[in-house]
Parts: structure tokens; C-alpha cells; sequence
């Protein structure tokens, strides 16, 4: 992605600011300030306890009603605070499509810190996953790009092995398809968060403070999630993460061969995708220095 997707709609502050006086009239005395905009949401802070969120296309939108839908029961008993909605906005002829109400973080986006300060986070994110990992029932948000089967991935791996953007790109080959012939999740499908990496940690005196940006939410294996292993830690937070996680997944002697997997599939997409974004890149690169030069345990 060269560039970020032109936005469909252009929520600016005037629109933003009719929204909450509609449908929130007593926030709408709170200061409102443009925090940024990512590939699908414009994002605003809304005095100083909240951030408005406003999908920027119509494909983000139903990301928006499934956070909305879900989010709030899911997470109103883990034990890290989440970016659920606390006020979920409707549609209206001002602005088509659902937008939230979220809290606002202060701390430290993880991916802006060195990785061996991410040690201090396992304990938290343990707690989180043990917690947030739990059976979903048949109408969960259907994600064809999150939590299936690795061999499913295995065509938008290769493509993006073959860009030149990923570099050791035959080691990383051979890494991959170790990971996609693992036998599969015997289990029932669990709710996940779906793209859980240092970008979607916020961090705050040395202890994990928010899990963000669900967008991606659906169920299926939780490999998937374990992948935050190499991408959020080093070969120290690994050790440490995996000890915090209990036995909650010692039933499946190959979920972190597919953890791994998964690591390569979401490191490629970084670098593959967002040579617009240094940040991203820089993420995507260090997870697969620590894909490349760690064992597959994912231990030291």
C-alpha cells in the first residue's frame, strides 16, 4: 500500500462535533481535537477521557458494528481495559455508518519502545488471552483472513514472499511451510482478538495498561493471538509470556509451531504493506529478526 486508502467519508471536526451534540449532548461541552487517521478510522479525542472513532470506509464499518455487536460482553470481565465501546453511535443522515465512543489511553503505543522493556508486559497480556480465549458461539464475525486453517494463508504468504519486500525471504519460505503442514486447532473455535501486535498495546509504568483495535475480531484457533510471542516480545519476554500463559494450551503439542505460522504471516503483511508507515515496518522487520534467529519454541 503505497498510500493510505482515500477515505470514502470525511468526518471532520464540524461533522464530528454534530454527531456528539446528536446523539451525546452531554459530552458535547468536551474539547475535540483530530488524533489521526488510520487505514480505518478517523480518530478523535474527545476531552480527556475519550476517543471518537469513525470508520473512513464502508468496509471498515462493519468492523465498527461487529466491536459494537460483541466487544462490551466480551471484555467487561479480562482483566486489561479494552478499547470496547462505551457509547455505541447509530447511523444517521449526517454520517451513514455506526461510529463508537471509546476510552482514550495516555500511555505508551508498545511499538514505539524497545522490546526488551516489553518483558514487563507477558504478565498482563497472559492474563488478558487466558481470559479472553473462551468458546464462541456459532454467529461469531466471520474473519476469512484471521484464525483458520495456516495452509488457507498459504497463497497470500507466498505472493508476498515473492514482492522483494520481505528480506531472508527463502529462510522465512522454509520457516513457513514447517508451520503450515502443523496438524490443526482441535479444539472449538475461540474468540480472538485477531491482530495482536506492539502497535495494539498501549503500555504504562512498566505494566500493560490496553489491548486496542478490534477490528479484526473473530474466533477460530488461537495460535493466532500466540503470535503476539515474536511480535510484541523478545526471546526474555517469550520465556516469560509463555510461563504467564499457563497450562492453558499444553493439550496442543503444535500450537506454537502454528503461533510461528502465524508470526510469518502477520510479519509479511507489516513489511509487504506499509511502506508508507516506518512504524509498521520497523515492527514487521524486528518480528522476523525474532522469528529467524530464535528456536521454534518461541523459548531462548
Amino acid at each position: 500500500m503505497a498510500n493510505l486508502p482515500a477515505a470514502e467519508i470525511s468526518a471532520d471536526p464540524a461533522l464530528v462535533g454534530q454527531l456528539i451534540r446528536e446523539q451525546r449532548p452531554d459530552l458535547a461541552g468536551l474539547e475535540l481535537h483530530v488524533a489521526g487517521s488510520g487505514w480505518d478510522n478517523h480518530i478523535y479525542r474527545l476531552g480527556t477521557d475519550y476517543a471518537v472513532r469513525l470508520p473512513r470506509r464502508r468496509s471498515a464499518a462493519g468492523l465498527t458494528a461487529n466491536e459494537q455487536q460483541w466487544l462490551p460482553q466480551l471484555t467487561a470481565e479480562v482483566p486489561i481495559t479494552t478499547s470496547a465501546p462505551l457509547f455505541s453511535g447509530t447511523p444517521c443522515e449526517l454520517y451513514p455508518w455506526p461510529w463508537s465512543i471509546t476510552r482514550w489511553f495516555d500511555g505508551q503505543d508498545v511499538s514505539l519502545q524497545p522490546r526488551d522493556r516489553n518483558t514487563a508486559l507477558a504478565d498482563g497480556l497472559a492474563s488478558f488471552l487466558n481470559a479472553f480465549h473462551r468458546p464462541a458461539p456459532p454467529d461469531y464475525p466471520r474473519n476469512p483472513f484471521r484464525g483458520g486453517p495456516l495452509p488457507e494463508r498459504d497463497r497470500s504468504v507466498q505472493e508476498r514472499l515473492d514482492t522483494g519486500m520481505v528480506p531472508h525471504a527463502v529462510r522465512v519460505r522454509e520457516v513457513w511451510s514447517e508451520a503450515r503442514e502443523a496438524p490443526g486447532w482441535p479444539g472449538p473455535p475461540l474468540w480472538l482478538h485477531g491482530d495482536l501486535h506492539a502497535a495494539n498495546l498501549v503500555s504504562k509504568d512498566q505494566a500493560l495498561q490496553a489491548v486496542i483495535d478490534f477490528g479484526d475480531l473473530t474466533a477460530g484457533d488461537p495460535a493466532t493471538d500466540l503470535a503476539a510471542a515474536w511480535l510484541v516480545f523478545d526471546a526474555a519476554g517469550r520465556t516469560a509470556f509463555r510461563a504467564a500463559l499457563g497450562p492453558q494450551y499444553d493439550a496442543d503439542p503444535h500450537i506454537w509451531q502454528r503461533a510461528r505460522g502465524w508470526a510469518v504471516c502477520l510479519a509479511t503483511v507489516l513489511l509487504a504493506n506499509s511502506d508508507d508507515a516506518p512504524g509498521l515496518n520497523l515492527l514487521g522487520s524486528e518480528t522476523l529478526m525474532e522469528i529467524l534467529t530464535n528456536d521454534r519454541e518461541g523459548t531462548p
